[in-house]
């Protein structure tokens, strides 16, 4: 009976223990810092944006897309700075219809086809046969796309997507 009230009496100072530790008070937080360093830090942050011919990401309708298929990729910063397309990834993605065996209905499928290009625009081969092929629907997308900030630095740029309407 002793062994049992001293285990008891073990287990007891124990949780007592634990939950005053727990209860200590924390340390104030740190003041946080004023809006003007952090303002002055996002001002300095490089940010680019990509731009075919005259269009950002967007959906373009069809004859407009069949106009700038020969146009160059065009990078600027925010002070409006262009720089040079050292290279880029492109990837067309085709819509293909198919007879789907189950339901008998047409069906979809995605096809996706592209190539890497050093320079700011198309092929001339791509830029050809895009104009015979490209359908309300597609999407042309210029990914990886890496541009000459200074002599020796270089810098990888958001990815541009357009959607033929």
């Amino acid at each position: 009976m002793t062994k049992q009230l001293l285990l008891t009496l073990a287990l007891f100072t124990g949780i007592s223990a634990t939950a005053a530790a727990q209860s200590k008070p924390k340390p104030p937080a740190k003041p946080a810092k004023p809006a003007a360093a952090t303002t002055s830090a996002a001002d300095k942050k490089l940010r680019f944006r990509t731009t075919w011919g005259i269009y950002l990401c967007d959906s373009i309708p069809r004859p407009e897309v069949l106009k700038i298929l020969d146009s160059a990729l065009v990078v600027r910063d925010q002070k409006n700075n262009k720089f040079p397309v050292v290279s880029f990834d492109f990837l067309y993605e085709a819509k293909e219809a198919y007879l789907n065996d189950t339901t008998s209905q047409v069906a979809f499928y995605t096809e996706t086809t592209g190539d890497s290009f050093t320079g700011d625009r198309l092929s001339d081969l791509w830029s050809n046969r895009l104009k015979e092929t490209v359908q309300k629907g597609e999407s042309l997308i210029f990914s990886n796309i890496v541009i000459k900030y200074t002599e020796d630095k270089f810098y990888r740029v958001p990815e541009l997507r357009i959607t033929v309407r």
